[in-house]
């Protein structure tokens, strides 16, 4: 289904525009992260369905007609939901949305990329914290490495753009950035080293394995790559790329200066809750929109409304991780 609608700039009060929606579909997650969930999925108290495709369908035709453009579907692992396919097609039909995007742990992504393809899916982020499968598998909780990189093979083939996003954690995967500069260069894919983030479930993993991203960049320069200008529709990402590489490398580092001036997401979670950001507290709760006796422009005026309320950055300097207890909570 597709609609016209008149588009207008989603701002808030620091002037920052807003284009791309990060929507989870899902809490859940097959995967055990050490920096995640290292005691597996477990439902929270609440218990809220997720979002039906119907809901999905509502909340996106709201945001399109206030300019966002880019949506990606995350999780918990999205792949989970046996829907997921019927939801990248609602998606990607709404007038107006140029890119949908996925994040996935990997590990049904060859069975799935193909029809994601025809369904209108553009991109896929697949987590690979580690090339070692004896490390992988100890940070993710025992996932094999080789199905998660058959996934990446299968989302080239399926001539999706691939990224891969790889948790930086001292001691256990920070000595292997020449080896993820060597398996980029003959593959279509960046990847991103993230800086571990502090939950309120992970303090002492925090204090034990948090390694800053700031020496990978005099790194980086003296092996020869260069940084990428940013382009519409990016996210905080610094990419860098080496001349005769097919790929490149970025770095994603939440805590370093200036890193929320240049926020252009908006987060809503499972349940249908408008994060502010993903450090904050509470949100907004945007599912009575979504019900059939709203207009999806009643969406997006809540949004619009909402927005007042965002705060200029994250406190996470401060050791402040808001109410987000774990990331597969909110979407992260």
């Amino acid at each position: 289904m597709r609609r016209v609608a008149p588009v207008t700039e989603l701002k808030d009060d620091f002037g920052r525009r807003f284009e791309y929606l990060r929507l989870s579909i899902t809490e859940v997650c097959n995967f055990r992260c050490t920096y995640c969930l290292p005691h597996g999925y477990r439902p929270s108290a609440a218990g809220a369905a997720p979002l039906s495709g119907a809901e999905v369908q509502q909340l996106v035709m709201g945001l399109a007609g206030l300019g966002v453009w880019k949506v990606r579907l995350t999780g918990g692992e999205p792949t989970v939901r046996r829907d997921l396919v019927e939801l990248v097609e609602r998606v990607a039909a709404v007038e107006g949305i140029r890119r949908v995007a996925l994040s996935t742990n990997g590990h049904s992504l060859a069975a799935l990329a193909a029809p994601l393809a025809r369904a209108g899916l553009k991109q896929v982020n697949v987590s690979v914290d580690s090339l070692e499968p004896e490390t992988f598998a100890n940070i993710t909780g025992g996932a094999r490495l080789e199905r998660v990189l058959d996934g990446v093979d299968a989302a080239f083939a399926a001539g999706l753009e691939v990224k891969v996003n790889a948790v930086r954690l001292r001691g256990w995967n920070d000595g292997e950035l020449e080896a993820f500069a060597a398996w980029v260069h003959d593959r279509p894919v960046v990847v991103r080293f993230i800086e571990l983030m502090r939950t309120g479930e992970n303090g002492a993993f925090f204090a034990d394995r948090h390694a800053p991203l700031g020496d990978l960049v005099e790194r980086l320069e003296a092996m020869g790559f260069v940084r990428r200008p940013r382009a519409a529709g990016d996210g905080p990402a610094a990419e860098f790329r080496r001349p005769g590489d097919l790929g490149g490398l970025g770095l994603i580092a939440p805590t370093a200066a200036h890193f929320c001036e240049s926020c252009n997401r908006l987060r809503v979670t499972s349940a249908g809750r408008l994060r502010l950001c993903l450090f904050g507290q509470g949100g907004v709760d945007l599912r009575p929109w979504l019900q059939p006796s709203f207009s999806p422009e009643a969406v997006g005026l809540a949004v619009r409304a909402a927005l007042a309320a965002k705060p200029p950055a994250h406190r996470l300097a401060e050791g402040v991780t808001g109410d987000t207890m774990n990331l597969a909570a909110v979407g992260g």
